[in-house]
């Protein structure tokens, strides 16, 4: 489904080149629930950024079946991220003067226009309501605690049904039960959706379960566990 190829990423400051990513090859299977962890400064989300067309390799190239990402136009990378793949960052990205319901609302108006409105937003409320957030739906963002946001962000991720999703550090601003009940949110949305998810995480009880737990350090994957032994 997406395979990446020899993927390098450097950067400069001034003169001096900084290598991030150092000939990266991974594949991810659909349905597959991929973790990639390792330490700070590692590349983990720069590799989750150009896996999820929000950034271009300095070498190699990421495939969506057929399609190479690097070959398409601005218009057509924004086109696959809206309608096909799904993101969930550490920091929630909302819309400050929207409402919980508006901001899970608005990629799908993106995608389909105002036609469809009422079935635009009897969706998000479902998604809001099956991620315990029904009686959120009219609250702003600075109304809500730190799980509450995160879990807006992950409906918003959700509304467009996506194939992938994609998520860099879900768990890193909140608490410990918190982070738990989002992370059997993404365990859950896997099993029961099948969708396929990419999460990069510095916590190993987040990546636990995963298919694969990609450890990454210094721009490269130095080991892979599999289920069996995660």
């Amino acid at each position: 489904m997406l395979d990446a190829r020899h993927i390098t990423k450097a950067y400069f400051e001034g003169k001096k080149e900084l290598q991030v990513l150092k000939g990266i090859d991974l594949k991810v299977d659909r349905g597959e629930f991929v973790s990639i962890v390792g330490p700070s400064g590692a590349g983990k989300s720069t590799l989750l950024h150009i896996l999820g067309g929000l950034d271009n390799p300095s070498e190699g190239e990421v495939y969506l079946d057929d399609f190479c990402l690097s070959a398409l136009s601005d218009a057509q990378k924004a086109m696959i991220r809206n309608t096909r793949f799904g993101f969930v960052f550490q920091f929630y990205h909302l819309l400050r003067e929207f409402s919980a319901l508006e901001n899970v609302m608005m990629p799908a108006f993106l995608k389909k226009g105002r036609k469809d409105d009422q079935q635009i937003r009897n969706k998000a409320r479902g998604l809001l309501d099956f991620l315990g957030l029904s009686g959120r739906l009219s609250h702003k963002p600075s109304e809500l605690s730190g799980g509450e946001q995160q879990r807006v962000a992950l409906a918003r991720a959700l509304i467009n049904d996506p194939e992938i999703l994609f998520c860099d550090e879900p768990t890193g601003n909140l608490d410990s039960e918190t982070g738990r009940h989002i992370r059997d949110m993404l365990y859950g949305l896997n099993r029961e959706k099948k969708t396929t998810v990419v999460v990069v995480t510095h916590s190993r009880e987040l990546a636990k379960g995963s298919h694969r737990i990609l450890n990454i350090f210094d721009g490269k994957i130095i080991s892979v566990e599999t289920e069996a032994a995660c």
